[in-house]
């Protein structure tokens, strides 16, 4: 039997986050499954996030099947849903039609489509990822349409709200190894400095926009800039916020053209 101390001591020594045994503890505890802990708790030494190994996340108080086909949600993607929220209920009324580029395991299309009043599509180009999101579609109850597409390939209407947490990591980044150990590589890097995906979605977003809009971006801290200049290429006369994480790094931007 392991000693919890003695476990968070090792984490800590191996740069891992102690908490995470708590976290597994409380989850193998809360559903019956202490004769596993032994068994989860050497994969959890060994490096596999503790998400990956129970196959849950929480995000924004709801559960979501993970695997190493999608990212883990992290905290300030549930602030970029928040924020997001803050947006459509200040310029939108009625039901809004929302695109989410690059779901992964849908966390933020399904997490719309139950606080907002909503029509949802999301996409990925990973069918892997599309299974879980579509299995996390059922479990909390939700109607979101989820479709495989690179960015807008598959897509064929438009929408009052397009957001996206793309990769955006360089190639050349340094990256915690409990990140680029486990995780999946397409949902982390891009091309071009990181920067890919938003070129690639600012470039040809207007043709899935309606005439009143906002896109809602979660981005890389140092990226800001780079995006701007980007918006300005692409739109005229839009309004352009760049906004904080929990962290006071810029995290985020938000595109719309309401007065």
């Amino acid at each position: 039997m392991f000693n919890s101390n003695d476990i968070k001591k090792e984490l800590e020594e191996k740069n891992l986050d102690s908490n995470s045994f708590d976290y597994l503890y409380k989850y193998l505890s809360t559903n019956d499954l202490l004769y596993k802990l032994d068994e989860y708790t050497d994969r959890l030494l060994d490096g596999e996030p503790v998400q990956y190994i129970i196959g849950n996340a929480c995000f924004y108080g709801y559960d979501f099947k993970v695997n190493k086909n999608t990212l883990i949600p992290r905290f300030e993607t549930e602030l970029l849903v928040e924020k997001t929220i803050k947006y459509i209920n200040k310029y939108f009324s009625g039901k809004v039609d929302i695109l989410d580029i690059g779901t992964g395991s849908g966390c933020i299309a399904i997490t719309l489509n139950k606080l907002v009043y909503s029509n949802v599509d999301a996409v990925d180009i990973s069918k892997e990822a599309i299974v879980i999101a579509k299995e996390n579609n059922i479990l909390n109850n939700t109607n979101v349409n989820f479709m495989i597409s690179d960015v807008f390939s598959n897509v064929n209407k438009k929408y009052d709200v397009i957001i996206s947490n793309p990769p955006y990591i360089s190639f050349d980044e340094d990256v915690m190894d409990i990140v680029k150990n486990n995780e999946p590589y397409i949902a982390l890097y891009a091309e071009n400095n990181g920067l890919y995906y938003y070129n690639k979605i600012l470039k040809e977003c207007k043709n899935y926009l309606n005439d009143k809009f906002l896109i809602a971006f979660e981005i890389g801290y140092l990226q800001a800039k780079d995006i701007i200049d980007m918006i300005n290429r692409y739109f005229k006369d839009v309004n352009i916020s760049v906004e904080k994480d929990y962290s006071d790094k810029d995290r985020f931007i938000f595109i719309d053209n309401i007065n």
